[in-house]
């Protein structure tokens, strides 16, 4: 099964060569940044994401170091991810407090109209471009009050988005192993206090990779499981063994996965075809349409409705249901399109000629439970053995800028009252 992970790391960095071509493995440090005297007396948070990693993987495949401290912590019964339920909208979500359509993460990939320009995931020009990024992510909040942070390859971390990087990160590659990580991480934390960082962000990659190539009920999707285990394990026994006080764990995921039908995918309807009249954005999971001329949208919309088949709806975006907050009046940035067409799970629109994935993510988690993310907590700020409900992933943000003392200086889409009780009374 070994060779199975290695297999997945490889198609994994494959589907991102754009990116990696450009990798630079090499730490940045910006200079001259010190923690506030305040500042070294807060607590520690240590927020850690596993792309992929469904609400019931640590149960499904007995993830034997969470189980063991979540159930010490706190747990969620599962975590809502934001529409749509996609890697980079919903990683800056969690570090913003914003919902896709606010921050303008729409989708991994998107078009804007008025910068005329693509966004593309793995594409290191614009994923390290703060421009395209609303919100102040967690970072960038620390550092503009005398907290230093530090990233390991978080979503957004080396670009200059809410004004300030970390003073510690690395640029996006797939080089580094789950234990090179961790190693990484306790050497930020040997640092001098002037210097340590209090907020820490990592990613691990390896369960989303597993989940698309082999589907979530696959032995490489469960030994990808137990590799981040193994390795969340190690990280904890050797922040124990630094002896810092109040070091905080917070282990969340973007989205969850579901096994598709992809011999039996969604054509793209025929009159999306014609480029002189669209444009189409597809996900697999969701379809972006975007009408060139305004005065078509309606007559475009009720064609495709009359035409459609019974295996996806089609709404104009300002009636897409309101708790998406995916519809017209939350498009801050115009980057959504007029019309959507969504495809009931297991369903995915595939273009003639292409092979989908076996597993893939997107979906509305409300109507589609495997698209449903993962919460676990623990530390000294958290209570004990406390299982909680089911909650939307936008308020994670004020709770961990509560935990570090930190001032959220905008508005935001989380509320801190929904996961305050988590933690101890002081």
């Amino acid at each position: 099964m070994k060779q199975g992970i290695l297999f997945v790391m490889l198609i994994f960095s494959l589907a991102v060569s754009a990116q990696k071509a450009n990798a630079d493995t090499a730490q940045v440090v910006v200079p001259d940044r010190y923690n506030s005297v305040e500042a070294q007396t807060k607590p520690y948070v240590i927020m850690i994401s596993t792309d992929g990693f469904r609400y019931d993987y640590a149960e499904k495949y007995h993830s034997g170091n969470l189980l063991k401290y979540s159930k010490e912590g706190v747990r969620a019964k599962d975590m809502l991810p934001s529409y749509p339920s996609i890697t980079f909208p919903n990683h800056w979500t969690l570090v913003t407090g914003l919902y896709p359509a606010h921050h303008g993460l729409i989708d991994n990939y998107f078009y804007d109209y008025k910068r005329k320009e693509n966004y593309e995931a793995g594409s290191r020009k614009t994923a390290e471009d703060g421009s395209w990024y609303g919100g102040t992510p967690l970072w960038a909040l620390a550092e503009k009050q005398g907290m230093v942070s530090a990233s390991m390859m978080w979503v957004g971390s080396a670009s200059a988005a809410g004004g300030k990087r970390p003073s510690y990160y690395y640029p996006y590659h797939e080089k580094f192993t789950p234990s090179e990580k961790v190693g990484k991480v306790i050497n930020w934390l040997k640092m001098p206090m002037d210097r340590r960082p209090h907020f820490i962000a990592m990613y691990f990659p390896e369960v989303d990779a597993s989940g698309h190539h082999f589907g979530p009920d696959s032995g490489e999707t469960e030994e990808a499981v137990h590799l981040v285990d193994q390795a969340i394990g190690d990280l904890v026994r050797k922040v124990n063994d630094l002896g810092l006080k109040n070091v905080n764990f917070v282990f969340v995921s973007d989205h969850g996965m579901i096994k598709v039908d992809g011999e039996h995918p969604l054509e793209i309807p025929s009159l999306l075809l014609d480029k002189n009249k669209f444009d189409y954005y597809n996900s697999q999971t969701i379809l972006r349409v975007y009408v060139k001329n305004p005065a078509d949208i309606r007559k475009s919309y009720k064609e495709l409705k009359r035409n459609k088949t019974g295996d996806y709806e089609v709404y104009l975006d300002k009636r897409l249901p309101e708790y998406l907050h995916f519809a017209t009046k939350d498009d801050r940035y115009n980057r959504i399109g007029q019309i959507i067409l969504i495809p009931e799970a297991p369903k995915i629109f595939l273009e003639k000629g292409k092979k989908g994935l076996v597993g893939k993510h997107g979906y509305d988690p409300r109507r589609v439970p495997e698209m449903k993310a993962t919460f676990f907590a623990w530390g000294p700020v958290f209570k004990n053995n406390l299982e909680i409900g089911e909650f939307q992933n936008v308020n994670v943000y004020p709770l961990v800028a509560d935990i570090l003392g930190l001032k959220i200086d905008q508005p935001t889409d989380g509320k801190l009252k929904v996961l305050k009780t988590i933690l101890k009374e002081n």
